[in-house]
Order: C-alpha cells, then sequence, then structure tokens
C-alpha cells in the first residue's frame, strides 16, 4: 500500500501536483470561503482542510464556510457573489468552476468540439464579469482552484463517458491560472493531480474512480486527496503532529518537535516520561458520508502519502533490549520490540491512543457541523438558483410557497429541497439552526487542545 503511495507521489510531484507553499497558510482568525458548485457544495474537500487546521493548530481561531450550489455555472456563481458569498464576510476566497460550465451530453453529439467550443466560451465570458467583481475585492486573498476533472477513463457499466469534456475543462483551469497570473492571486489545480491519480489505478483496475460513478463528484476518498494537494500547496508536507527521540540507555530526550516532553525516569528496565504536543493526530473517518458516497475519507490513504507526508506522530526510543508493552495513560497501545522502537512507530496510526481518540471527537464534531452547513446550502440553492429567477429572492412568504408547490413537478431538484425550505424559511429556524452550528465549533476548539499524556514503556 505505502509503496504504491510513493510511486504516485513521485508522479506527482515531478510535474502534475503544485510545488510547496504555492498557497499561503491560513491565518488566526481568517475567514476562508469556498465558493463551488456541486462538488463544493455537497462535497468534504474544504472540511478536511478545516480538521486539519483543528488538530494541527488547535490555538488558531478559524472559520471557513462552504459556499457551494449544485448545477452551478460561472455565471450562476457571479449572481450570487453579493447575498451568498461576500456576505461571509471572506479574509480568503477559494473559487472554483468548470464541471457545469462545459456541458454534459452532446459530447456525444455530432459535433462536439463546435459544442465544447461554445460552452468554453460562455464559461470565459461569464468569469470575465466574476473577475471584475473579484479585482474590487480589498483585503481579501483569492485562490483560483482548478476544477477536479470528469473522469473519462474508468470502465463504469451503464455510464457511457463524455469524450473530450475534460479537455475542455483543462482549457478553463489554464484560463484561471492565467488569471491568477496576471492578478498576482493563487493558484491550485485539481484537475491533472486527480487525473493521473485515476491514471495509476486504473492501469490496475480499469474501473477504478475518484467519483462516485457518475463521472463528476469525487467520493470521500477524492475530497480527501483533494484537502492532502491543498495542505501540501501550503506548504505542510512534512510538517509533524510530533517527534519523541529518546535515548534509553543515557535517559536522554534527544528531541522533542512540536510537543514538550518532561518527567523523564528510568526505574530497572522500564521508562516513563510525560508527553504534552502541539497538536493532534489527524484523524481519517472510515465510514462514507454524504448524498451518494459509497467510500470513506480513509481510503485516500491507499492512493496519495498522507499519512507519510503530514500526519506523523512518531516515538522513537533507542537504548533498549527485548520487548517492549507501551502505555498510555495506563492504557496499552500496543507491543514492539527494541528494533522497531529504535525505528520510530507512528502513533498517528493507532486509532486507540488516548489523543487519537480526542481527535475523533473533534472529526465527528466537524461531521455534524457539516451535515447542518449543507441544509443551509440546500436552502441557498432555493434561493438563488429557483427564487431568483422568479423575482422571489428571499421573499419567504405565502407567494413563494406557492410558487415553489406550483413548479416543483417541474423540476424534480425544488421536489427534493422543499421540506428543508419549509423549515429554514423561518427565520426563528435558521436563527437555531446558526446557533446549534456554531456551539459545534465552540465545542470543538474547546475540546481540540492536546493534554499531557503519561507514556510507559514495560520490558516484557
Amino acid at each position: 500500500m505505502k509503496k504504491i503511495a510513493w510511486i504516485l507521489a513521485a508522479a506527482l510531484l515531478a510535474g502534475t501536483a503544485a510545488p510547496a507553499q504555492t498557497i499561503a497558510p491560513f491565518k488566526d482568525g481568517d475567514r476562508v470561503v469556498y465558493l463551488g458548485n456541486s462538488i463544493t457544495d455537497g462535497g468534504h474537500y474544504h472540511s478536511y482542510i478545516w480538521l486539519y487546521y483543528m488538530t494541527r493548530f488547535p490555538e488558531m481561531n478559524l472559520r471557513m464556510y462552504n459556499a457551494g450550489i449544485g448545477g452551478e455555472t460561472a455565471g450562476g456563481m457571479f449572481k450570487r457573489l453579493d447575498g451568498d458569498v461576500f456576505s461571509k464576510r471572506p479574509t480568503v476566497l477559494t473559487v472554483t468552476f468548470g464541471m457545469n460550465d462545459t456541458g454534459y451530453m452532446e459530447y456525444n453529439g455530432d459535433n462536439p468540439e463546435a459544442f465544447g467550443e461554445a460552452r468554453y466560451k460562455e464559461c470565459f465570458e461569464n468569469y470575465k464579469k466574476m473577475e471584475k467583481r473579484l479585482e474590487g475585492l480589498d483585503g481579501v486573498r483569492v485562490v483560483m482552484i482548478g476544477s477536479s476533472p470528469y473522469d473519462e477513463t474508468a470502465r463504469i457499466e451503464g455510464n457511457t463517458p463524455l469524450r473530450g469534456k475534460n479537455a475542455v475543462m483543462q482549457r478553463v483551469v489554464e484560463f484561471q491560472k492565467a488569471s491568477a497570473d496576471a492578478h498576482g492571486w493563487e493558484f491550485i489545480d485539481y484537475n491533472a493531480p486527480l487525473v493521473e491519480v485515476g491514471r495509476q489505478q486504473q492501469a490496475v483496475d480499469p474501473s477504478f474512480t475518484l467519483t462516485g460513478g457518475d463521472r463528476v463528484h469525487p467520493d470521500n476518498d477524492g475530497h480527501m486527496v483533494m484537502a492532502y494537494l491543498f495542505l501540501k500547496a501550503q506548504g505542510f508536507a512534512g510538517k509533524e503532529v510530533a517527534d519523541i527521540r529518546i535515548d534509553a540507555a543515557k535517559g536522554e530526550v534527544l528531541e522533542s518537535a512540536n510537543c514538550k516532553i518532561s518527567n523523564l525516569r528510568k526505574y530497572g528496565r522500564d521508562l516513563s516520561f510525560d508527553y504534552l504536543a502541539n497538536s493532534l493526530p489527524y484523524p481519517m473517518d472510515t465510514v462514507a458520508h454524504g448524498w451518494g458516497m459509497k467510500r470513506g475519507q480513509a481510503n485516500a490513504a491507499k492512493l496519495v502519502p498522507f499519512v507519510e507526508e503530514m500526519n506523523r506522530e512518531m516515538l522513537t526510543v533507542k537504548g533498549l533490549k527485548g520487548n517492549y508493552s507501551v502505555l498510555i495513560d495506563g492504557e496499552k497501545i500496543g507491543t514492539w520490540s527494541a528494533g522497531e522502537l529504535a525505528e520510530g512507530i507512528n502513533l498517528a496510526e493507532i486509532v486507540w491512543t488516548p489523543q487519537y481518540q480526542q481527535a475523533l471527537a473533534v472529526m465527528h464534531l466537524n461531521e455534524y457541523r457539516w451535515e447542518i452547513e449543507r441544509n443551509f446550502r440546500d436552502y441557498a440553492w432555493m434561493q438563488y438558483d429557483f427564487f431568483q429567477d422568479h423575482g422571489l429572492l428571499d421573499a419567504n412568504d405565502r407567494h413563494a410557497v406557492e410558487v415553489l408547490d406550483r413548479e416543483k413537478s417541474k423540476n424534480g431538484w425544488v421536489g427534493i429541497h422543499r421540506e428543508n425550505y419549509s423549515k429554514l424559511m423561518h427565520p426563528a429556524v435558521r436563527e437555531a439552526r446558526e446557533k446549534e452550528q456554531e456551539l459545534l465549533i465552540e465545542q470543538i476548539y474547546r475540546i481540540n487542545k492536546p493534554v499531557v499524556r503519561k507514556i510507559e514503556l514495560h520490558r516484557n
């Protein structure tokens, strides 16, 4: 598994992945808004990025906001900039589009080249309107994100690929990068690296896809790959959770990176010390979350070297002989030989350590937060992709409901979102849900602080 990950890492670093720190890390107090389509709206990449900051920088107060709406193009995003995006008061704004802009079924029609060219030009013209608004932002960092790809190469039963669509999407990525370069904005491309992941995996399994099978929407593991690429572009490769190195023979602490080691004691052949880390390990969810998702976030560890590069909580103890049980806060977490301990063990890969369990609680709270935010994104879809076109933006009155019920038989998405809208149309309900979301965030920042752990090594 790790061999595959390292081979892929080498391929990515050879030219498709962004070089180190092309995007500045977020700062304390940043408000990061992710503008996009359904891949952002129903996806997790932004939530996984925030989870990294929640666990790696527990003292950093950040807010991140999903501003995706399903089915949207650059033109639709332009229309809701003020009400749905700038109203969130971003200090950092990420912008991604292209999947819907480039169209669908006509790529398998009579004149796919002409269709692709027309959609490309329309996308470019819509973006130029948005670009003017972005130029006028004061004190906001803009990060252009090249869209995750349309998967043309996977063999998916019952789903004929749209040949040539992703090539048009890549042209959109090119003008996004040109715009970023011209304005001094930051840029990252998801398209080429994810195509490379697919190419590598499909050489072994032709049915492999990072999407949920529709060739469009990345599954949870695909979103974690996207989060990995973003964090890598922020320069976090090689940044460890902690690095503990001890010479047991001499009773000395050789290294205590991103942590504090105290009260080191030797008693016979055993050893103990107190460990206070500055960070928590990054928890990887094994359960699929989100509409249509089938794979958990943790599957991404098979595809990219996130664990090896960004999730190492290393315990290295030299000068031992024999086998040792390792206990943290009195709980046995495993047994290793002196040779294995001298090489180092990655505590972040052991899910039953107290610190990993602490991080899991943060992860679950973040997932609850994501679910509430998704309700608000469905409400936003009703406002900006339905009511706005009927002159009823934010009306939330009897007439709006009558129009909704009259049109829902013609538009399946209106029917799907009706129940959620019928609740959130009421200000008191929205206020209560917003407070619930804020309470979850406050709880995350209460429980994400590392605490002193007692580590013991007992000779077996």
